[in-house]
């Protein structure tokens, strides 16, 4: 039995509010600030308006945190698995790299928070 063109418009439809349902959901907003954390304490919390670099003390080594206009990332960490740094470019609210086994993390935060799954 073959769909009808109303079965395929209302699927269309379906598909476009959960699409939208979605982006709306979980798309935070374009970052301002970065929050650097180290042993779960805020070590620093900066504007993402103009390039910098920060090297942050875990129990494993030093992190290097690069700070660019938009975006931050974590670009070296003495973590084995190199977790963090493989996170790339953070640059929506909400947005995290951990490096647990450094106690060093780094946040993404902007005026619209980003729906937080670990959170719910």
């Amino acid at each position: 039995m073959l769909p009808r063109a109303g079965d395929v418009g209302v699927l269309l439809g379906g598909a476009g509010l959960v699409a939208a349902l979605t982006a709306y959901a979980w798309g935070g907003g374009r970052g301002e600030t970065v929050v650097i954390r180290a042993a779960g304490q805020v070590v620093e919390t900066v504007a993402l308006t103009h390039a910098q670099s920060f090297s942050i003390a875990g129990p494993l080594g030093a992190t290097r945190i690069e700070i660019e206009p938009g975006r931050a990332r974590v670009a070296a960490d003495p973590s084995p698995r190199q977790l963090c740094v493989r996170q790339g470019w953070l640059t929506q609210s909400g947005q995290a790299a951990l490096c647990l086994p450094n106690q060093v993390s780094l946040e993404i935060r902007g005026r619209d928070a980003a729906y937080d799954t670990l959170g719910y």
